[in-house]
C-alpha cells in the first residue's frame, strides 16, 4: 500500500546545505509537525550548481550535496525523526553548460551517432548532417576563427583520446582520426560531429530540444524504455532500499507523454507517492488516467491568495494602471488574453523559434505559411499543452481563435488541424511540447512583468483576470479537491514562486488601500524612476513586499523584472541606458526613498500580517497535503530566485520552537511582531494537529459566519476541526471590527490550539475568539 505523507517540509539541499545539514534540521523538522522532508533534485549536477536541476550523471547522488554516504545519513536521521522522504526528480533535461561533466553528452559530441548515448538525445538528425548545433561562439564561425579563437589540445585522456577542442571556457572532444586535422582548423571543425555557432542562432537554428529557451539544459527521451532505465535505476533505488519514499516529477509538459512516463515510474517504484509539477489553467483538471497522487500545489496557492484580496480594490488599480500608462506615453492595457497571446507569440517568434521551426521540419508535406500559422496557433493555444488523445477541445480553441485573429492564415490553419491531432505524426507528438514551453515563458516569464496592478495576482499557476474569488467559490475548490485529489500538495512558497507568501500577503493589501497606494506611488516615482510607470509600480511593490530590502538585492530582482518584461530591456540584448533607471530605484531604497517605504509598510504591516496568518492557518488545514517551503514558519519576505534560495537558520529556528512550546506550558504566547514567532506558532500547531490526528481532518464543510462582519471571515470544518481565519483586514477595521459576528458550532466545548483557550458549546463571538490572533483552530472534545 502506498505511503503518503500527511505534510511536507521542502529543504534546498546544495553545496551550502547539505544533506548532512539537513540531517542535522531533521529533528527540528519532526518538532515542527512536518510529516515528510522533501528536498531538491539529489542527481549530482553541473559542478556549483545551487539548485541541481541541470543533472549531468544519472548514476550518483551529487558528492557536491552530500554524496551517496550522506544520503544514507539523512535517510538514517529523517527515519530516527519519524519523517518520511519525497525528493524531487528531473526526467525531462538534463545540464550539457559543462560537457565534459556529462558523460552522456560528451560522449555524443565525439562519436556522434554511433555513440551509445546518442539515443537518448531528441536531436533533428534532418539538419546539419545530424550533427548537433553548439550556439557558443560570441561571433561567426569566420570571424573567430580569423581571431585565432579557437585552440586544439591533442594530448589524449581517457574519455578524449583525440585530444580537445578550446573556446575560451568551453572544452569539446574531438572525433576520432580528426587531430591530424589540428593545423587546418576550418577543416577540423567540419569534421566534428558537433557544429559550432553564433549564439544567437539557438534563437532560430538549434537542433535539440532543451527545456525551455535553456540551451545549457537538452532535453533526452525517457520515452525510450532503455533510456528510463538508465536514467532511474538510481532513483528506483532510492525507494527499494528505503532511501525515500515519493517522487516529485519536475516539468512532466516536457515529456512527450507523461501518461505513460508515470506508468512506467509506478510499476519501477512499486506505486511509490509520486506528485507532478504541473501548471493548470482555471478550469482545467489535472489528468484523471495519470498515476499520481496529484500536483505541487500552485492551483491550490492561487485559491489561498484570491479569496483574501479586494476585487473591488484591483478594479481601481487598473485604473492606477491606465493613468500610469498614459503618463508613460504607453498605449492602453490590453485584456489579459490579448497580453498573453502578444507574449506567447513574441516567445514563438524570437527565443522558442527554434522549436517552431522543427515543428515545420516535422510535416508530413509542405503547407504554404506553416511556420507563421503554428506560431499564431501555438500562441492562441488555451492551456500548457493537450494529452492526446484528449485536449482535442483546447487545440479546437486554439484553431479558431488563431484563424479569428489571423483570416490570412486560415488555408494554413485548416491544412494543419487535422495533423496537430494525428498521433501516429512526428508533428502531433511535438506539439505540446512547444505549446507547453511558449506558454511557460510567454506568461509566467514576460507577461507576468508586465502586468503588475498587483504582485499576488501574477503568481505561478495564476490568471490575474481572476482578481478574487468569493468564500463560496473557495470552499467549493476545496471540497473538490478532497473528492478528486485528496493527497495532492498545497504550496504557499516554492522554490519558483515569484513571490514569497509573505510578500504576496503583504501587497494584498494594496487592494484594500488602492487610492493610498497611488499617493505613495507617486512620491516614490518623484524620487526614482525608470520612466516606464507600470514598471515602476512592479519595482516599488517588490520594494514595498520585501521590505527591508538592501539595494543589491532590490538591483538583482529589478534587473532581472525589466528583462523578463521585455519591453524596455531584454536579457540577450541589455539597454544599458534604460537600466540605469531600475538601479536609481534599487539604490533609493537604501537612499533618499528610505523614509517614504518605512512609513507606508509601517501603515501596512500589521494588515499583511493578518493575510500570512490566515493564509497559512487556511493552507494547513484545508484538503490536501500543505508543503511549506523552507524557512517560511516565520515571515519570509522574498523575491523571485535566487533571492527565495537563502540560506536558513535551522538552529535558530529550532532554539525559537523550544522557547515557545516552554512559553505555551506558562500560558505564554507570542505576540505578533517581527521575530515571526506567532506564524511559527501557526505552522507548527497546525502540522502537529495534522499529523498526530489525522483523523480529524476526514471531511470538509464550508464552516458558518453569520452577523454584519461575516464577509470577513473563512470558516472551514474538517469533521473534528474548525479553522478560522480572518479577509479583508483593513475593510474590518474602518467598519469598526466584528460587532456581533459569531461563528456558529456545535454544542460541542472546543479548545483553540493556538492560544490554549477553551472555548464554551455552541455559537461564539468572532471578536471574543480573534482577539489574540487573526486566526483561530477549534478541536471537538471527544
Amino acid at each position: 500500500m502506498t505511503r503518503r505523507p500527511l505534510s511536507t517540509y521542502r529543504l534546498q539541499i546544495r553545496q551550502g546545505f547539505t544533506l548532512d545539514d539537513a540531517a542535522e534540521a531533521a529533528g527540528y523538522l519532526a518538532d515542527l509537525g512536518a510529516s515528510w522532508a522533501y528536498l531538491s533534485p539529489l542527481l549530482a549536477a553541473v559542478p556549483g550548481s545551487d539548485h541541481g536541476y541541470d543533472v549531468v550523471d544519472h548514476s550518483r547522488v551529487d558528492p557536491e550535496r552530500g554524496g551517496p554516504e550522506g544520503l544514507t545519513r539523512f535517510a538514517a536521521a529523517a527515519r530516527a525523526a519519524g519523517l518520511g522522504i519525497l525528493v524531487d526528480i528531473v526526467p525531462n533535461h538534463v545540464g550539457v553548460a559543462l560537457p565534459r561533466a556529462n558523460h552522456w553528452w560528451w560522449d555524443l559530441l565525439r562519436l556522434g551517432t554511433s555513440s551509445r548515448h546518442a539515443i537518448a538525445f531528441d536531436v533533428d538528425r534532418r539538419v546539419s548532417a545530424g550533427r548537433v548545433r553548439l550556439p557558443i561562439l560570441g561571433s561567426s564561425p569566420a570571424e573567430v576563427l580569423a581571431a585565432g579563437e579557437i585552440t586544439i589540445d591533442t594530448t589524449p585522456a581517457d574519455d578524449a583520446p583525440d585530444g580537445t577542442l578550446h573556446y575560451f571556457d568551453h572544452e569539446l572532444p574531438l572525433a576520432p582520426g580528426t587531430a591530424a586535422l589540428a593545423d587546418d582548423l576550418p577543416a577540423l571543425l567540419d569534421a566534428q560531429h558537433y557544429e559550432l555557432r553564433f549564439w544567437e542562432d539557438q534563437n532560430t537554428d538549434l537542433d535539440y530540444r532543451r527545456f525551455f529557451a535553456v540551451s545549457e539544459l537538452a532535453g533526452i527521451r525517457v520515452e525510450i524504455p532503455d533510456v528510463f532505465e538508465e536514467s532511474h535505476r538510481e532513483i528506483v533505488r532510492w525507494i527499494t532500499e528505503g532511501l525515500a519514499d515519493g517522487l516529485r516529477v519536475d516539468h512532466p509538459d516536457g515529456l512527450v507523454d507523461p501518461g505513460t512516463y508515470l506508468e512506467r515510474l509506478a510499476d519501477a517504484t512499486g506505486a511509490a507517492y509520486t506528485v507532478v509539477e504541473k501548471i493548470l489553467e482555471p478550469g482545467e483538471e489535472l489528468p484523471s488516467w495519470w498515476r499520481t497522487d496529484g500536483t505541487t500545489g500552485y492551483d491550490a496557492l492561487v485559491e489561498f491568495d484570491r479569496v483574501l484580496i479586494d476585487g473591488d480594490g484591483v478594479r481601481a488599480l487598473d485604473e492606477l494602471d491606465a493613468r500610469l500608462r498614459e503618463d508613460s506615453g504607453l498605449p492602453p492595457a490590453a485584456s489579459w488574453q490579448d497580453l498573453i497571446h502578444s507574449t506567447k507569440r513574441m516567445i514563438a517568434d524570437e527565443l522558442l523559434r527554434s522549436e517552431v521551426r522543427r515543428l515545420v521540419r516535422s510535416l508530413p508535406f509542405g503547407v504554404v505559411d506553416a511556420e507563421e500559422a503554428l506560431a499564431e496557433i501555438i500562441a492562441s493555444f488555451p492551456v500548457y499543452r493537450a494529452y492526446l488523445p484528449a485536449g482535442h477541445e483546447h487545440l479546437q480553441n486554439a484553431l479558431d481563435d488563431a484563424a479569428a485573429r489571423r483570416p490570412d492564415l486560415a488555408t494554413a490553419i485548416a491544412e494543419l488541424a487535422p495533423l496537430l491531432v494525428d498521433t501516429d505524426l512526428e508533428i502531433a507528438e511535438r506539439f505540446p511540447q512547444v505549446t507547453g514551453a511558449v506558454m511557460a515563458k510567454g506568461v509566467e516569464d514576460t507577461a507576468f512583468y508586465r502586468y503588475t496592478r498587483l504582485g499576488t495576482l501574477t503568481e505561478v499557476g495564476g490568471d490575474p483576470s481572476i482578481a478574487s474569488i468569493t468564500v463560496e467559490a473557495f470552499h467549493d475548490a476545496q471540497r473538490a479537491r478532497l473528492a478528486s485529489w485528496p493527497h495532492s500538495l498545497t504550496a504557499l512558497s516554492t522554490h519558483d514562486t515569484k513571490r514569497s507568501e509573505d510578500v504576496r500577503a503583504r501587497l494584498s493589501v494594496l487592494a484594500e488601500i488602492p487610492g493610498r497606494w497611488a499617493e505613495v506611488l507617486a512620491e516614490l516615482r518623484s524620487i526614482a524612476s525608470t520612466g516606464h510607470g507600470p514598471l515602476d509600480a512592479l519595482l516599488w511593490q517588490a520594494a514595498v513586499g520585501a521590505w527591508p530590502i538592501t539595494a543589491e538585492r532590490m538591483s538583482q530582482y529589478g534587473l532581472k523584472a525589466a528583462r523578463e518584461a521585455a519591453e524596455s530591456t531584454a536579457w540577450q540584448h541589455p539597454d544599458e541606458d534604460f537600466e540605469k533607471g531600475v538601479i536609481a530605484i534599487a539604490e533609493a531604497t537604501e537612499g533618499s526613498a528610505r523614509e517614504v517605504l518605512d512609513a507606508f509598510v509601517a501603515e501596512i504591516v500589521d494588515a499583511g500580517r493578518v493575510n500570512s496568518l490566515s493564509a497559512k492557518l487556511l493552507q494547513l488545514t484545508t484538503p490536501g497535503v500543505p508543503d511549506v517551503y523552507q524557512g517560511t514558519e516565520l515571515w519570509d519576505h522574498s523575491l523571485v530566485d535566487p533571492d527565495n534560495r537563502r540560506p536558513v537558520d535551522f538552529g535558530a529556528r529550532a532554539d525559537l520552537l523550544r522557547r515557545m512550546d516552554a512559553d505555551a506550558v506558562r500560558g505564554v504566547l507570542p505576540p505578533i511582531d517581527d521575530s515571526g514567532a506567532a506564524k511559527m506558532l501557526v505552522t507548527s500547531r497546525a502540522l502537529r494537529l495534522r499529523r498526530d490526528h489525522p483523523e480529524l481532518f476526514d471531511g470538509y464543510r464550508p464552516g458558518t459566519v453569520a452577523g454584519e462582519a461575516s464577509a470577513h471571515a473563512v470558516a472551514v470544518d474538517r469533521g473534528g476541526v474548525l479553522a478560522v481565519a480572518t479577509r479583508l483586514p483593513v475593510g474590518l477595521a474602518d467598519r469598526g471590527g466584528w460587532g456581533d459576528t459569531v461563528l456558529l458550532r456545535r454544542e460541542i466545548p472546543a479548545t483553540d490550539v493556538l492560544t490554549g483557550r477553551r472555548i464554551a458549546a455552541g455559537p461564539v463571538r468572532l471578536s471574543e475568539l480573534l482577539d489574540t490572533y487573526p486566526v483561530a483552530l477549534l478541536v471537538e472534545d471527544r
